[in-house]
Parts: C-alpha cells; structure tokens; sequence
C-alpha cells in the first residue's frame, strides 16, 4: 500500500519500521555514538540504526541538528524518517546528513504501520510504501 508524502529531504531508502507515538529529542533523547534511544520514552532502549524512524515531529534544541549529523558519521542513523509534521531542526539535520525525510498526512498510515513492517521511502518521487 501507497500513501502520498510531502518531500523534506530527497533520497530513497528501505527498511524495518520504528515506530514512536511520542515528539523526539534528539539532543539528550538519541546517543549520537550507539543510535540508541536514552531519553525516557516509548522507544527508550531502542536502536535507531538502519531504521525507517517513524514520529510525530521533533522537539528540543537547535544542537539535535548535530546529532542526527553525528549520528550519519557514526554509521547509526536511521534509512529514513516520516513524520506528521516536520520541524526545522528536524529537516535541517536531515537535510545535511543526507537523510530522507518526508511527511505523510494520512492518518491511516499512521493506524496501520507497526514496528517491525518493512516499508519504502522514495523521497524522490513521493510516496512511502508498505511492503507486507
């Protein structure tokens, strides 16, 4: 199954999903040296590594830029990201880390997609795709 997305970071990956329900830090939420969640939240233990990184929007300082930065350098940083909504620090740490990141709209996506789907994330062309 398709859904439309809106284009933040051009790129194309795959992967497993990782799923949060919750806003994201990654100054003090992310270790930018393992991609493991510290911050207490539903993915708190978790790594981002080679994931589609699925959540709502950023939160925090403007320094989480960097660590999605530093996370690309360390080879830890997730295939992807989707959110809801996208705020610049978010866009502007995948932009220079060479992240795809895209916004999907459609609640449906959000009901359906689980931790552990396989999805597709053209941020090129415009849509993410489940692949069941």
């Amino acid at each position: 199954m398709k859904f439309k997305c809106k284009i933040v970071s051009r790129g194309y990956a795959e992967g497993e999903a990782l799923v949060s329900r919750e806003h994201i830090s990654f100054l003090g939420g992310v270790d930018k040296d393992t991609g493991v969640v510290v911050a207490d939240s539903d993915l708190k233990g978790q790594s981002v590594a080679g994931k589609i990184l699925i959540f709502p929007g950023g939160k925090g300082s403007t320094v989480g830029t960097y660590v999605l930065l530093n996370l690309k350098k360390n080879g830890v940083a997730p295939n992807a990201i989707v959110n809801r909504k996208t705020e610049p620090i978010i866009a502007v740490g995948a932009v220079i880390a060479g992240i795809p990141l895209v916004e999907v709209n459609d609640e449906v996506f959000f009901e359906m997609v689980k931790t552990g789907d396989r999805l597709r994330v053209d941020a090129k062309n415009g849509y993410v795709e489940l692949i069941k």
